[in-house]
């Protein structure tokens, strides 16, 4: 009985994780907003059978780009080879480096023993349960009690940040290892032991292959800061030495991913892209007791700010015991917790010193979205809870009002004020107070249910005062569940990218020839369609420049996240066929329409009918060139602009390519030279050529570092050709030419994790024997 006692707390955890999670083990629905899929995704929304109320439609990436890679990630995995190279997207993409793919994530292993949508189902829903144990423990370690450890679990694991971005599957993996972090850091502090410190080393990968590279980078920040902060209070330069050793080691074991995904990030637009991103207004923080006071999506009431990027919520009782706990302020910890706590509050918030952290121009931390940061807020806070439901219980014990009293004076200020907003129609939009005022009443009642409790704590006997804990934590439970289960959607597996005719039209024309229509990743990756689109924060710069060069005939700047292959611009025509455009993916409805491609106005001899359900058609390109084919003709150009003009000057663009440096070999003409691709798949091409003269093979594919030809098994150059594309000098007769993607940045990385890998063990057993 004893022993069940002492894991109540990890019971408890797991009872509320399984209630949230229910739909799935319980009715079967899976944790994906699929109804937004099919009502608002081509090609599902056009089938009007799958029409049924939306719960939760803020989660686009989710469908457009996070769950098509992951399911092209574990395809590639399943066919043997490593997912290095996407070929579905912006016409060749690095896949592992664009890092939100989370190819090394140790959580793949799901998708291997599970069916996709269940692998999917459990990636998602693990994030709160991994989240609340770490949390548990590691409060456990640095001397709060059970049950405050308990309320930092609960309002750690259906945090804000946790809530909101758990559908992706990847940004709440990069932030819940850091407790266990912490928890390895301080546990070797305290006892010395050898596991500790490779819990420590094995978190940081852990975080790291999760899939998002900013909040990976915030968890190292903190763990280094956590380092010195130990190091100075136990002065003890041998553990601080260690110590310092393990987390370098787990960070080599995280160069597979992070050197990829470095070199992406030199070779994208988004490097020089310097930015605050959506930083969260001053106006904003009422929504940290109560979140949905300026609306919420899923009610379709929001009318400010961006729920997901700005959510800083903790709960309304654990923000409370926050502030209490800064009473207990000579423990080290409570200022090391507050004081991180509120530097990341600080940077996310809008004010003059996030201007300054993104003027230092820090890559990566100063180009994305500097709201994110309030993660290690919320982290920070959901401890200081803890300590402060334990600092509540002493409290009561010795009668003391004066800290907890002024933490219910300024609380009670606050709501006050946020009243009067309300109801004296203040500063508010006059059609946005009812949803404030709706909004607000909860967060009132917790707070008046807080004031309750305290009031019975003093004055009921001391047995019933452990009854009056529980109820703040059960009261708690039910708030973070209310706030979570009411944003993520649960839909029937069966809505989940479902069948449509349309669908065998797709599996007619996979392969290598590219299509063109008006959908995202959620076709072209999850139907393996090659595409010149996509939708990334990190694509090949150059790709970019050239889409924009085919719009309008100038050479600028590309959209930071987007290449949208005009449909109608200045040279779309010539582009489609140089680029192998052989498909045309085209939805009825948006015939005569501007933003379709709009293939009545080409001759009636250039597209071909070969597939209608009467919602879609797919026509086929008969001008489109082959994917690779040899020419015999060359110009060489070094600038820019002059590549792009001459390529799109007049020249034949099928006999002739536009190099940046001239061929070793003298180049001929062969116009029965051949070019056959015989093998195209991710990261290896193989491609048969047969020529009476010396020639180039062009491949419109992206030239990108780390793709390396071979002839007949030997090396040779490739050459970047026609601004972004590839070529290659193949001799005259019969050839083997192969296009193989080896990054060296991937390769090194690995050479790093083995050393990791090897440092941890190996230094380990020393440290043992000399123990």
């Amino acid at each position: 009985m004893k022993i069940l006692r002492n894991f109540l707390p990890i019971i408890f955890i797991f009872l509320l994780w399984f209630i949230f999670a229910s739909p799935y083990f319980i009715l079967g629905r899976a944790p994906f907003a699929a109804d937004y899929q099919v009502n608002n995704f081509s090609p599902w929304d056009m089938y009007s059978q799958f029409a049924q109320p939306v719960k939760n439609g803020a989660m686009p990436d989710v469908i457009t780009q996070i769950y098509p890679w992951k399911n092209l990630v574990i395809n590639i995995w399943k066919s043997g080879e490593i997912p290095l190279w996407n070929s579905y997207s912006f016409g060749g993409t690095p896949l592992l480096a664009n890092y939100q793919s989370a190819v090394l994530s140790p959580f793949n292993i799901l998708f291997f023993v599970l069916p996709f949508v269940d692998g999917w189902s459990l990636l998602v829903l693990l994030q709160p349960l991994l989240a609340g144990l770490g949390m548990y423990i590691f409060a456990r370690r640095v001397g709060i009690s059970k049950l405050g450890a308990l309320l930092s679990s609960i309002s750690f694991m259906f945090c804000g940040f946790i809530v909101v971005w758990m559908g992706y599957g990847t940004l709440g993996y990069a932030l819940l290892f850091l407790p266990y972090a912490l928890y390895g850091l301080e546990s070797y502090f305290l006892f010395g032991k050898v596991k500790y410190l490779i819990f420590l080393a094995l978190s940081l990968p852990l975080s790291f292959f999760s899939g998002h590279f900013q909040i990976s980078l915030y968890f190292l920040i903190v763990v280094i800061a956590y380092w010195i902060y130990k190091t100075l209070e136990y002065k003890s330069l041998r553990k601080s030495f260690f110590s310092l050793i393990y987390i370098f080691f787990g960070f080599l074991i995280c160069l597979p991913q992070i050197l990829p995904s470095l070199e992406f990030y030199t070779q994208s637009l988004r490097s020089g892209l310097f930015q605050k991103g959506e930083v969260i207004p001053l106006s904003y923080l009422p929504t940290i007791l109560a979140p949905d006071f300026l609306g919420n999506p899923v009610t379709r009431n929001d009318w400010f700010g961006h729920y997901a990027e700005w959510n800083t919520y903790i709960g309304v009782i654990p923000f409370f015991l926050a502030l209490l706990s800064l009473s207990y302020w000579k423990k080290s910890i409570i200022k090391f917790s507050f004081i991180a706590g509120l530097i990341a509050l600080v940077l996310a918030l809008n004010t003059p010193i996030a201007d300054i952290f993104v003027a230092l121009h820090i890559p990566v931390l100063s180009t994305s979205a500097l709201s994110r940061v309030v993660s290690i807020h919320s982290f920070f806070f959901a401890l200081l809870g803890g300590f402060g439901l334990d600092r509540l219980q002493e409290v009561f014990r010795e009668k003391k009002k004066m800290g907890m009293g002024l933490i219910l004076i300024f609380g009670s200020i606050v709501f006050v004020v946020l009243w009067s907003i309300v109801l004296g129609k203040l500063f508010l939009p006059l059609e946005k107070i009812i949803v404030a005022r709706q909004n607000l009443i909860l967060s009132t009642i917790l707070f008046l249910g807080l004031i309750l409790t305290t009031i019975s704590g003093y004055l009921l006997p001391n047995r019933f005062r452990k009854y009056v804990i529980l109820i703040l934590i059960l009261t708690t439970a039910f708030d973070m569940y209310r706030f979570a289960s009411k944003w993520q959607a649960f839909d029937p597996k069966s809505l989940v990218a479902p069948y449509v005719r349309v669908v065998s039209g797709f599996e007619k024309i996979q392969g290598n020839d590219r299509s063109l229509g008006n959908y995202g990743a959620e076709i072209s990756n999850l139907y393996r369609l090659p595409s010149l689109e996509g939708y990334d924060a990190l694509y090949p710069k150059r790709f970019g420049e050239f889409v924009s060069y085919v719009s309008d005939g100038y050479l600028h700047e590309a959209d930071r996240s987007v290449v949208s292959f005009p449909r109608n611009g200045k040279f779309t025509s010539d582009a489609i066929n140089l680029l192998d455009v052989k498909y045309i993916i085209h939805k009825v409805a948006d015939t005569n329409r501007g933003w379709t491609f709009q293939y009545w106005k080409y001759p009636s001899s250039q597209f071909s009918l070969l597939f209608n359900d009467g919602i879609y058609q797919i026509f086929s390109n008969n001008n489109a060139f082959p994917h690779a084919f040899l020419v015999g003709n060359y110009l060489v150009k070094t600038s820019q602009k002059d590549i792009l003009n001459t390529l799109f000057g007049g020249i034949d663009q099928k006999n002739s390519i536009v190099l940046e440096a001239k061929p070793k070999i003298k180049i001929g003409n062969d116009e029965n030279a051949k070019a056959i691709i015989k093998k195209y798949n991710s990261g290896n091409i193989l491609i048969q050529t047969s020529a009476k003269s010396n020639m180039m093979l062009f491949l419109s594919d992206n030239y990108y570092p780390g793709w390396k030809a071979y002839v007949d098994g030997v090396p040779t150059p490739i050459y970047r050709a026609d601004y972004t594309f590839r070529a290659v000098e193949v001799p005259k007769g019969d050839h083997t030419v192969i296009f193989s993607y080896q990054p060296n940045s991937f390769y090194i990385g690995l050479i790093g994790c083995l050393f990791g890998f090897l440092g941890i063990i190996s230094l380990g057993i020393l440290l043992r024997r000399l123990k």
